[in-house]
């Protein structure tokens, strides 16, 4: 496979490039043939995806290699945790989870895939030096993950009716609304004062503008959830239950783009 990337400095930390280009591969696989995906391997090692090795039709190659060279532009990080266990909560946090995740396998299930949109936001690879630069790599995933979304949207409004798949992007949306409506300062489990978390004022500011969003049609892009970032402060929003609530907030903007 053709080198799509630019790399890191020799002493600099990239992405392995073996684990990139094979999850390329197989994301080139996935689209082109998305009754025969198989998930990239995971080997013990945390932050590692390999994969199996793929042969796909020109089409399809040329398709994903488009999607990830992209925009030479538009290249940023893909900010966030979202690897962190999630602890228990009585707020409902996790609920909101599951309920994007119970979405996300139905729509496995409907188009035979099980390399997704969701699959993709959370692939992660290892760090090695003189690797793929990683804003290079990571936007591209917010490109494959948009175009994966998109195929996975139309399958489903065909499999079951756009009326029906907008009451469940509807109903998600209800209940993300429902949490990030909440007074300010108390929209989420807070650490306890000698640990840090996201500062509050920050994610409030989102919030706000999360359920304009929802609520009054106010335009927002998914690039902006993405990207957001948030000081540290002690005593602030538990981060792991901020970035399950965004994750899914993500979904359901890519649910009705």
């Amino acid at each position: 496979m053709s080198t799509i990337f630019p790399r890191v400095g020799k002493k600099s930390l990239g992405y392995n490039v073996t684990q990139v280009e094979e999850f390329l591969a197989a994301a080139r696989r996935a689209y082109d043939h998305p009754d025969h995906t198989e998930q990239p391997e995971q080997p013990e090692q945390p932050d590692v995806h390999g994969g199996a090795e793929v042969d796909a039709d020109t089409a399809a190659e040329e398709f994903v290699d488009s999607i990830a060279t992209g925009a030479e532009n538009d290249a940023d990080t893909r900010g966030g945790p979202g690897s962190e266990g999630v602890e228990a909560s009585v707020d409902g946090a996790e609920a909101i989870h599951a309920i994007v995740a119970e979405k996300a396998d139905a729509a496995a299930t409907r188009t035979g895939a099980t390399l997704t949109a969701v699959g993709i936001r959370h692939t992660a690879f290892a760090m090695h030096k003189g690797g793929y630069s990683p804003e290079y790599v990571d936007a591209a995933l917010e490109r494959l993950e948009d175009a994966f979304a998109a195929r996975e949207r139309d399958q489903a409004t065909r499999a079951m009716g756009e009326k029906a798949w907008m009451a469940e992007a509807e109903s998600t949306a209800d209940v993300l609304v429902a949490r990030l409506g909440r007074p300010p300062g108390h929209r989420f489990a807070r650490t306890s004062i000698l640990a840090v978390g996201y500062k509050r004022v920050d994610v409030d500011r989102l919030a706000n503008k999360l359920v304009k969003y929802f609520q009054d049609g106010r335009e927002l892009t998914v690039d902006e959830i993405r990207t957001a970032v948030f000081r540290p402060e002690r005593g602030g929003y538990r981060e792991a239950q901020v970035d399950i609530v965004l994750d899914s907030v993500v979904d359901v903007m890519l649910m009705v783009r």
